[in-house]
């Protein structure tokens, strides 16, 4: 008999449901998310030009590589992914749906001749008064049992774990919905980046590519830290003090640090990177020799300071720590006459003894304040909440797909002269030998009893 020839439908229909195209679909994703992990991501065209060379840079940009997650062929290969899964759902749905409204209440002969879990016996009684013993014992040891009856014959049905035929299906669901938080969240979220000056405030952050982006509300930092190891210029730690303000009043307040970020209105702000911001100045306290009069005055490097009588000084440099000494400028006085005296160092943790170098004035360093900026990794992802239930839905699939099985038990019980003979079949559509296991002790406890159901002979 001549194959019917399939329509171009048809076969359509079938390669979007092909295992085949589902294996070529999942590589894919998997090498180009290789590309999209080697090569970086919405840099600086001078970044990949001094990275790769122009020529390569000009070919990155013609094949997308350099914004591969935005580009026409990545979008296209998930959406060729996601049509398959679709279609697969569609094609085997309809018959695991049949399994949960329409089940088999009534075993045919090759149930029970075919299955590799079956019994036979023969027992004494009535088939409703046997039939009800072995119900009993069913329900308590496996499910409850539905009897129908049919060609004078009754037939006992049970199962349960039916729910677990969905787990395939919730995890292509799950699979969709993390791509569908994917996608939203490279449409419509960004990545961007700032530096702000202790003090100072920003409402705009910038992308990689210098692209500003209004933020609808003002970050202000008030303050920013930073600790080294000891003996070291590592820093050990460092945060910054964050406020979010909205028509002039503060509405958030949070210290961040590595790690834990500021979250308003579903953008996180992340502690990335700091640096100083312009020139330090130094606190130090003058004291005139002679009469004993105080000077507290803030240096800046390189520039003089006044003093009385027509002195000044300069701090030509510093160091945060001094031959293990601590912190210590340099400096030297001017007279009045413009003669530069000669330069000596004085300890921020020593301030006294500058007083024994015998000068018109003593010095001591209170101390040292740079300012810093902080810069923050700005981030939006609107997708974000819809991968975690994407991801929380392929864990519940997962679970119910490879650890729960769809578990069933037939059992028909027919009269057979003076005797009733009863059969028992049952299958699992997964873990085998251990529903054989189960099936064999409930069919011995289902044997006992419907042998000790018979009636006894009065006399």
């Amino acid at each position: 008999m001549a194959e019917t020839k399939k329509s171009f439908i048809d076969r359509v229909w079938d390669f979007l449901c092909s295992l085949k195209l589902a294996i070529v679909l999942v590589l894919l994703l998997a090498l180009t998310s290789i590309i999209g992990t080697v090569i970086l991501q919405n840099g600086s065209p001078a970044a990949y030009i001094r990275e790769y060379g122009q020529a390569n840079y000009e070919l990155f940009k013609k094949l997308q590589f350099i914004d591969m997650y935005h580009s026409t062929w990545f979008i296209g290969i998930l959406a060729l992914f996601s049509i398959n899964l679709i279609c697969c759902s569609i094609k085997n749905f309809p018959r695991v749906w049949r399994f949960v409204k329409q089940p088999t209440l009534i075993a045919s002969p090759g149930i029970f001749n075919g299955s590799a879990n079956r019994a036979e016996f023969s027992c004494k009684g009535s088939k409703q008064q046997v039939a009800e013993k072995i119900s009993s014992v069913i329900a308590k040891e496996f499910a409850k049992t539905t009897l129908s009856e049919k060609d004078d014959k009754l037939y006992l049905f049970a199962q349960k774990g039916i729910y677990s035929r969905f787990g395939a299906y919730i995890t292509h669901v799950s699979i969709l919905i993390i791509m569908a938080g994917a996608v939203i969240g490279n449409f419509w979220g960004y990545k961007a980046y700032v530096n702000i000056v202790e003090g100072s405030s920003i409402n705009q952050v910038s992308t990689r590519n210098g692209v500003p982006i209004d933020l609808g509300f003002t970050v202000r930092c008030d303050d920013f830290d930073v600790s080294y190891y000891p003996n070291s210029n590592r820093p050990k730690d460092y945060n910054s003090d964050l406020v979010i303000l909205e028509d002039g009043k503060e509405v958030v307040h949070k210290r961040i640090e590595v790690n834990d970020p500021l979250t308003y209105k579903g953008i996180k702000f992340y502690q990335s990177s700091y640096g100083s911001a312009g020139n330090g100045f130094f606190k130090i306290k003058a004291t005139e020799v002679a009469t004993g009069k105080v000077f507290e005055v803030e240096a800046h490097q390189g520039k003089n300071v006044q003093l009385s009588n027509g002195y000044s000084f300069a701090v030509t440099n510093f160091t945060e720590n001094d031959r293990n000494f601590g912190p210590a400028i340099q400096l030297h006085v001017n007279s009045p006459d413009g003669n530069h005296g000669a330069p000596f160092v004085v300890w921020q943790n020593h301030p006294t003894i500058d007083s024994k170098r015998g000068g018109a004035f003593s010095f001591a360093l209170l101390g040292y304040d740079q300012p810093f900026f902080t810069g923050l990794q700005v981030a939006k992802d609107p997708g974000v909440n819809i991968v975690w239930a994407g991801c929380f839905l392929i864990v519940f699939g997962s679970l119910t797909a490879f650890f729960f099985s769809h578990k069933r038990i037939w059992v028909s019980l027919e009269d057979d002269g003076k005797k009733i003979k009863v059969k028992m079949a049952g299958n699992a559509h997964r873990n085998q030998p251990g529903f054989a296991l189960a099936f064999d002790e409930i069919q011995q406890q289902v044997e006992t009893t419907a042998k000790n159901s018979s009636p006894k002979k009065e006399g």
